[in-house]
């Protein structure tokens, strides 16, 4: 497999930060995410 990325690129992302809207968004949509499995399927349904 190819080496698709460089030491340099690695090294910038420990200083990756979401930003606080990000969180949020996240948190939100996994709170109103429920995931019902069935027999041979799994059903995705927002609470909202």
């Amino acid at each position: 497999m190819a080496k698709l990325y460089s030491e340099h690129s690695i090294e910038k992302t420990n200083n990756l930060k979401p930003r606080d809207e990000t969180v949020k968004f996240l948190l939100d949509y996994s709170k109103a995410l429920s995931v019902i499995t069935g027999k041979n399927e799994k059903y995705e349904t927002f609470l909202n």
